[in-house]
C-alpha cells in the first residue's frame, strides 16, 4: 500500500514551518484533547494543511446538534472529504484525543467511540496535507497511519482508490453513518451497486475509453478526468476525460448518484453524474414505488403500481387487497422458508414496468416457463418478486429487498413484473399453528430418528469391516484407491473452486448420460447440481501420466484467472482415479457449430463481438496474468457461446505457464492442424505469438463462415472490371474443387475485393470496409515470422478502433500458397476432403513469388486429430 501514500516533502518537516496565523494549527502534537465546545477558531477546526485548503474539524452536519464526527473538509468548497466515526457519532459533549499511541474519539464518559488501529510505533505529530490527507507520523517524519487508507464517500485529487478498494453513500447529508449505495473498483471497471446488486459500471458512459486489458490496479481523480491505470501507471486501462479544473473530488452521494466535481475560484461545476437517468438509481423512490422521468424536467415522478394506493401518512403504498400482506426477506431458517406454497401468490406490475435487475444481474434460469420461475420464488423466503422475460424464459429473481421499479414503455410486453403476496388470514393461521407443529414434528422425529441411528451406526461398522476384507483380497488400486506410491486421493488446492464428490457428478449427469462434447482427453456432460444450477462435467477418460499433469495444470490455471470471456470452472473431482472438471454451462454451445452448422447465420456484428471478445480473453492470458498464459489449442470448437453469443475461451488443458521473462520451448506439438504456427513444425521457439496465429486463422473463418481447410470451391464472382474474371483467376481455386481460404483471402487482399470474401449467406449485410479491417487483422496475426505478428493487446485496440489496423507485410504470407498448392493436391486429400496434412517429413522447398526467398520445412509426420488436438 506505500504506492498509494502521497506526502509532500514539505509537509514531512513540520518544525521548520512557522504558522502564517496564530489562529491556525498546522500540526499538533500528542497530549492533545479537544471537544466540540473548545474548537481552536470559528470555523470550528483545530488543525489546517499548510496553504489553508483542508481543514480538520469535529463537524455537526446540518448543526442537527445530535451526531458529531471527525471530519477532513475542502474548505473552498465546505465539502466533506473523509469523516472517522460515521457509524459512531459522538454527542456534543464527546472528545477527541491525540496521543502517542493515535486517535481515539470517546463520549462524555470517556466510552470510545473509535480509534486508529494499533501502530508500530509512537506518534510524534498529526498534520493534514495539502491533498487533504490527515497523516500520523512518528519522530523520523516517517508515516503511520493515513486517512487515504481508509476512504468513505470521496475521492480527492491526489488520492488513489486502489482494486478492491470502496466507497460507501451516506444515509443522508445529516446523517453520515453507511448507507445502502457502494462503488466498487473491480479488475476491469467501477461498478455502482445497492444493497449488493449492480446498477451502474463506468465503462457504460459514452465518454469512456478502453485502452488496454490489463488488470487495473488503482482509479485515480485528476486534471484529465477519471481514470483506471495499471502497471504503477504505466498503462491507461479505462479513463472518462474532463475538462482541467482547478480542484477536482469524486463522491458518491446518498441519493445513489456518483459525481465529478470541479471547484476554479467559487465556481463549482458538475462535470459528471451518473447514473444521468435518476430512474435508473434502484431506490429513488423508495419501496415498491414507480419511477418515471416522461413528461416532466424537475426530476422523477414517483406512483405507486398496479394493486397499490398511495399512503399519505407514510409517503409510500398499501396494498388495496386487505387480506394480502407483503413478505418479508428471511434467512434460511426462518418460518417463512416452510410456509406453503399455496399461501403465496402473485400481483403482476402491469404492462411497461421494469427494473434494474434485468439489466445488470443474470438470470438464475433460462429458457423457463412462467409457471417454473413463480415456483422458484415460493421455494425461496429471500425471494420478495420477480421479472420474467416472455422471449426466452429468463427467469430473475427480487431478493433481500425491493427498491423502486422504472416506468419503461419500451420494455413493452416482452418483461412482466411480478410481487409476492401471502393470504394474510392463512399467515396468521400458520403463525398460531407454529409451535404445535414443531412439537408433534419433534416427537415424531425423536420416534424415528433413534433407533434408525442405532441400525446406522451398525450398518456403518459392518461396511468397515467388509471394505478392510476386500482390500485384503483385491489389493488398495482394484479397490478404487491409489496405491501408496501414487498420487493420493485426498489432495486439495487451497484457495481454488469448489470440490465435488464423485457421486454427486455421476447424479447430477444422469450417469453421464447427457453427452455434449468429446476431444483427446475425454467427454463433456450436461448435467444439473442439487441446487438447481445447469453445469458442463469434463470428465477425463484417458488419463495417463502426462494426463495427471495436465489435469492439475488446468484447475491451478484457471481457478485462479477471472475474465468476462473465459469459461469459469466452478469446481472439480479428485477421487480415486477419477478426474473431472466442473465448468460454468454456455448454452448455446461452440463456436464451429453456430458458424458452420445449418442453423440461423450469425450476424456481422455477432461475429465481430465473437471476435473482439474472444482477443480480449487472449489478451488477458498473455498480458495480465501473473505468469503468461500460451492456450495452445485456439480454434472454434474451444471458444463457447453464452447468452447474446457472449464468447467465452475454453480448454487449457494444452496451456502452459511461463514467467514473463522466460521464452520457453515445447518438446511435444500442440494444437489442432489448420490452426498450428509455422513455429510448431520448424522447432522454433513457441511464444504467445503462436496463439496469435491460430487467432488470426479463426477470424478468417468468422470472415467467411466456412472451414478454412474445406472441400469448397470459390464461387466466380464479378471482378472489378466488370466480371470478366479469366487470365487472373485466384489461385486458390484447386484443380480438386477443394479450397484452402486463407491463401484465397490472401489474394482478394492484394485486389481489394474483400466482399468477396464474406460470408454468402449474410447477403450484402455487411460493408467492404467492414470486411477488409477484419482480414487484414487476421493476415497479420498469420505472418510466418511470428515477430511481425501484433501481440493480443494491439489486435484488441485495432478492434476497438483506438490503434489504427495494420496491413499485412505480403513477403511474410507467400508460405500460404505454398501451404494452398500442398492442400489442392489430390494425394493429400483424405476421404473426408480435408487436408490430411502438409505438415509432411521433408517438405519440399517453395520458392515463393515476389520476394525470391526459399521457405524449408522438415515437418514430422501425419498426426490424427486426437494425437495433435486437446479436450472439447
Amino acid at each position: 500500500m506505500d504506492s498509494f501514500l502521497i506526502i509532500p516533502a514539505t509537509l514531512i518537516f513540520f518544525s521548520v514551518i512557522t504558522p502564517i496565523s496564530g489562529s491556525y494549527q498546522y500540526h499538533i502534537t500528542p497530549n492533545y484533547n479537544i471537544s466540540y465546545l473548545q474548537f481552536v477558531d470559528d470555523h470550528g477546526a483545530f488543525l489546517y494543511s499548510q496553504n489553508r485548503t483542508f481543514m480538520a474539524a469535529i463537524c455537526n452536519p446540518g448543526k442537527q446538534q445530535i451526531k458529531f464526527y471527525l471530519c477532513v473538509i475542502h474548505v473552498p468548497s465546505t465539502t466533506i472529504i473523509w469523516l472517522a466515526n460515521r457509524d459512531a457519532p459522538m454527542s456534543i459533549s464527546g472528545k477527541l484525543l491525540l496521543s502517542s499511541d493515535g486517535i481515539t474519539i470517546s463520549d462524555e464518559n470517556s466510552n470510545k467511540k473509535w480509534s486508529t488501529p494499533s501502530l508500530h510505533s509512537s506518534v510524534s505529530a498529526l498534520i493534514l496535507t495539502e491533498f487533504g490527507n490527515l497523516v500520523l507520523l512518528d519522530h523520523n517524519n516517517v508515516s503511520l497511519w493515513e486517512s487515504f487508507r481508509f476512504p468513505t464517500d470521496t475521492v480527492v485529487v491526489g488520492q488513489l482508490l486502489p482494486v478492491e478498494g470502496s466507497l460507501t453513500s451516506s444515509v443522508s447529508d445529516n446523517d453520515l453513518s453507511r448507507g445502502n449505495y457502494s462503488l466498487s473498483v473491480t479488475s476491469s471497471d467501477v461498478i455502482l451497486q445497492w444493497s449488493g446488486s449492480t446498477y451502474w459500471k463506468l465503462s457504460m458512459d459514452p465518454n469512456a475509453q478502453r485502452n488496454s486489458n490489463y488488470v487495473v490496479e488503482y482509479l485515480k481523480i485528476d486534471a484529465s478526468g477519471i481514470t483506471l491505470f495499471a502497471r504503477d501507471g504505466l498503462v491507461v486501462v479505462l479513463q472518462v476525460k474532463l475538462l482541467p479544473s482547478d480542484f477536482r473530488f469524486a463522491k458518491l452521494y446518498p441519493s445513489g448518484h456518483f459525481k465529478v466535481i470541479s471547484y476554479s475560484g467559487r465556481d463549482q461545476t458538475e462535470d459528471f453524474v451518473w447514473p444521468r437517468d435518476s430512474c435508473d438509481v434502484p431506490y429513488v423512490c423508495g419501496g415498491i414505488k414507480v419511477c418515471s422521468m416522461e413528461g416532466t424536467s424537475n426530476g422523477p415522478v414517483c406512483s405507486c403500481p398496479s394493486g397499490f394506493n398511495s399512503d399519505h401518512q407514510t409517503n409510500g403504498c398499501v396494498l388495496r387487497d386487505a387480506s394480502l400482506s407483503l413478505p418479508f426477506a428471511c434467512n434460511s431458517s426462518d418460518d417463512q422458508s416452510l410456509k406453503s406454497s399455496r399461501n403465496i401468490s402473485y400481483l403482476g406490475l402491469g404492462v411497461g414496468v421494469g427494473s434494474f435487475l434485468t439489466k445488470f444481474s443474470d438470470p438464475v434460469k433460462y429458457g423457463i416457463e412462467l409457471s417454473m420461475c413463480k415456483n422458484l420464488c415460493s421455494k425461496d423466503c429471500s425471494c420478495l418478486g420477480l421479472f420474467y422475460k416472455n422471449s426466452s424464459g429468463l427467469c430473475f429473481l427480487n431478493q433481500h429487498q425491493l427498491g423502486s421499479f422504472m416506468s419503461n414503455v419500451a420494455v413493452g410486453s416482452d418483461f412482466l413484473g411480478y410481487i409476492k403476496m401471502f393470504d394474510a388470514v392463512s399467515a396468521t393461521d400458520d403463525t398460531n399453528d407454529t409451535s404445535r407443529s414443531r412439537r408433534q414434528v419433534i416427537t415424531l422425529v425423536a420416534l424415528i430418528i433413534f433407533p434408525s441411528s442405532l441400525l446406522l451406526v451398525i450398518a456403518g461398522l459392518g461396511f468397515q469391516r467388509w471394505r478392510k476384507w476386500k482390500r485384503s483380497i483385491v489389493g488398495p488400486e482394484k479397490s478404487g484407491h491409489l496405491s501408496s506410491s501414487g498420487e493420493s486421493e485426498a489432495f486439495s488446492i487451497p484457495g481454488l473452486p469448489v470440490r465435488y464428490d464423485y457421486e454427486d457428478l455421476r447424479v447430477a449427469t444422469g450417469n453421464f448420460s447427457s453427452l455434449i462434447g468429446s476431444g483427446g482427453f475425454g467427454a463433456v456432460y450436461k448435467g444439473t447440481l442439487l441446487d438447481g444450477t445447469v453445469v458442463a462435467v469434463k470428465k477425463i477418460t484417458n488419463l495417463g501420466v502426462q494426463g495427471k499433469t495436465e489435469f492439475c495444470t488446468e484447475i491451478a490455471v484457471i481457478g485462479n484467472i477471472h475474465h468476462m470471456n473465459l469459461v469459469k470452472l466452478k469446481g472439480f473431482c479428485a477421487q480415486g482415479s477419477q478426474r473431472l472438471l466442473v465448468y460454468e454451462y454456455m448454452n448455446h454451445g461452440s463456436l464451429d457449430r453456430i458458424l458452420f452448422g445449418n442453423g440461423p447465420v450469425l450476424e456481422w456484428q455477432e461475429r465481430f463481438n465473437i471476435a473482439l471478445g474472444t482477443a480480449r480473453a487472449l489478451a488477458y492470458l498473455h498480458s495480465c496474468c501473473e505468469h503468461k498464459i500460451i492456450h495452445c489449442d485456439v480454434k472454434p470448437e474451444n471458444i463457447l457461446l453464452h447468452d447474446f453469443f457472449q464468447p467465452k475461451i475454453s480448454d487449457f488443458g494444452l496451456s502452459k505457464l511461463l514467467s514473463p521473462e522466460q521464452s520457453s520451448h515445447f518438446t511435444t506439438m500442440r494444437g489442432t492442424r489448420g490452426y498450428l504456427a509455422p513455429e510448431w513444425l520448424t522447432s522454433s521457439a513457441i511464444s504467445e505469438k503462436t496463439d496469435v496465429y491460430s487467432y488470426g486463422m479463426v477470424l478468417l473463418e468468422l470472415v467467411s463462415g466456412r472451414k478454412n481447410c474445406s472441400p469448397q470451391r470459390v464461387q466466380q464472382s464479378h471482378s472489378l472490371d466488370g466480371g470478366n474474371n479469366t487470365g487472373n483467376s485466384s489461385s486458390a481455386s484447386c484443380r480438386s474443387g477443394s479450397l484452402y481460404f486463407p491463401m484465397y483471402a490472401l489474394d482478394m487482399h492484394e485486389q481489394g475485393r474483400y466482399l468477396e470474401l464474406a460470408d454468402p449467406r449474410l447477403e450484402g449485410r455487411v460493408t467492404s470496409e467492414e470486411v477488409q479491417k477484419l482480414v487484414c487483422i487476421a493476415l497479420c496475426c498469420v505472418h510466418e515470422e511470428s515477430s511481425f505478428r501484433p501481440t493480443m493487446v494491439s489486435v484488441v485496440g485495432m478492434l476497438e478502433g483506438r490503434i489504427e489496423f495494420d496491413h499485412p507485410r505480403l513477403e511474410s504470407l507467400n508460405f500460404l500458397r505454398f501451404y494452398g498448392r500442398r492442400f489442392s493436391e489430390p494425394s493429400i486429400i483424405g476421404n473426408d476432403g480435408q487436408q490430411m496434412s502438409y505438415y509432411r517429413t521433408n517438405a519440399s522447398a517453395s520458392s515463393t513469388s515476389g520476394s525470391g526467398t526459399v521457405h524449408s520445412y522438415s515437418n514430422p509426420s501425419y498426426v490424427s486429430s486426437q494425437e495433435v488436438s486437446g479436450p472439447r
